[in-house]
């Protein structure tokens, strides 16, 4: 379903209630599977956190993660320790051409039994649970986080932890980060500590019992373009947030001032305010928070501002190759861009086309970082519901603060 965004202009004052953070979410979902004891509150109402939950509650041998890819990386770790259990991990069209094989390399290592059914290094696949003795593995440092959070969710449950190397230079350092804190308040002893991390085994219980997820920065990001792309004063009330969150996503606290977007924390809320900017050119390295790149280099298009994005390439393994899809559909509105393997260069420009249909290619994010753009001119947002996979209530939020959808 396609969806047609009117030329809008948002509410001076408005508030908005984001629910917990997808990433959070499906790693705490994963421990709470390890350590049942634990409760969570303000889970992700995504559909990937429902597709992990529906996944870890299934005692099928066919499990299928749709567009899943945290969950395909998280559990082809987790069902590999399942002793006595044959699972197979399966997805979509698109899934099963993203990669699998760096982390099913690590777990065979570490003595997993996997293998492949269709194509040799991509799902499905056939994982036989058991208890996995080795401790030691390598990874090369710049492959995505979530194959090293992988390992890192069942380290405790391994007879003998984990020590983990990382091989070069390291990427995604706060997603790791965010998981081995996340396994600290649990009560799991882990060390990171140059190259290496290591997991201590716990077979005890976890130290606490509920634990509440922080609110999704990523789905922030949308709302921080909303207010650099309004009038001076125009305020957006977020929550629930900390200041001193887990999330690398929170970077754009930093980021956005460049748009003229402050950032306060009351409790545990956050007020987005516009106020005056003078930036005609940006230059960022993204490889702590690739997710916010698509939101960014639409913002720098609507304000007709240059930006020069680099660290971008596990861009090209997400729900599509974000890189190409950003270069098609902003060139389609009449910017200039150009990419690389691992970079973004956007030019500045006086003139947005309007009632273009923004191609979304199976992916939320393209969907939710081009809406901004209805700001400036109307806009079509084609199959618009892929949203769901991390926002469901992304277009009903849009209308509350005054966006005007044709839905």
């Amino acid at each position: 379903m396609n969806f047609t965004l009117e030329k809008s202009k948002v509410a001076k004052k408005s508030s908005i209630q984001i629910t917990g953070s997808k990433s959070e979410s499906n790693r705490l979902l994963l421990l709470q599977a390890l350590y049942p004891e634990i409760q969570l509150n303000n889970v992700s109402n995504s559909d990937d956190s429902n597709l992990m939950i529906k996944a870890l509650a299934s005692s099928e041998e066919v499990v299928d993660i749709h567009h899943a890819g945290t969950a395909m990386r998280f559990l082809t770790a987790y069902f590999s320790i399942q002793e006595g259990r044959e699972t197979v991990l399966t997805g979509s069209k698109r899934m099963k051409e993203r990669p699998i094989k760096i982390l099913v390399k690590a777990l065979q290592t570490l003595g997993a039994e996997i293998s492949y059914i269709e194509n040799e290094g991509f799902p499905p696949i056939k994982i036989k649970g058991k208890k996995l003795l080795k401790h030691k593995v390598s990874l090369n440092a710049n492959v995505s986080s979530q194959y090293i959070s992988a390992l890192l969710l069942i380290a405790s449950k391994l007879e003998n932890g984990l020590e983990l190397t990382l091989e070069g230079e390291i990427t995604s350092v706060p997603y790791i980060k965010m998981t081995l804190a996340l396994l600290d308040a649990i009560g799991v002893t882990s060390l990171f500590e140059g190259q290496v991390i290591s997991v201590k085994p716990n077979t005890k219980k976890a130290t606490v019992k509920s634990l509440t997820v922080e609110s999704d920065w990523s789905s922030a990001s949308y709302y921080y373009s909303i207010v650099a792309l309004s009038d001076i004063g125009t305020e957006i009330r977020l929550s629930s947030y900390k200041s001193n969150s887990l999330q690398g996503d929170s970077v754009l606290a930093k980021i956005y001032k460049h748009f003229g977007v402050s950032t306060v924390f009351q409790e545990d809320t956050v007020v987005l305010s516009k106020t005056e900017s003078n930036e005609i050119a940006l230059k960022l390295d993204l490889r702590s928070a690739p997710d916010i790149a698509q939101t960014i280099a639409v913002t720098c298009f609507a304000l007709g501002m240059s930006c020069d994005l680099t660290g971008l390439h596990t861009l090209k393994i997400k729900e599509t190759d974000r890189l190409v899809a950003l270069k098609t559909e902003i060139k389609k509105l009449g910017g200039n861009i150009e990419i690389t393997d691992e970079s973004l260069h956007l030019k500045p420009s006086n003139t947005i086309k309007d009632y273009v249909s923004i191609g979304t290619y199976h992916d939320h994010r393209m969907a939710m970082a081009f809406a901004p753009l209805a700001l400036r001119v109307p806009i079509v947002i084609e199959e618009a519901m892929v949203v769901s996979k991390s926002y469901p209530t992304f277009w009903d939020d849009l209308e509350s603060i005054g966006f005007q959808i044709n839905k």
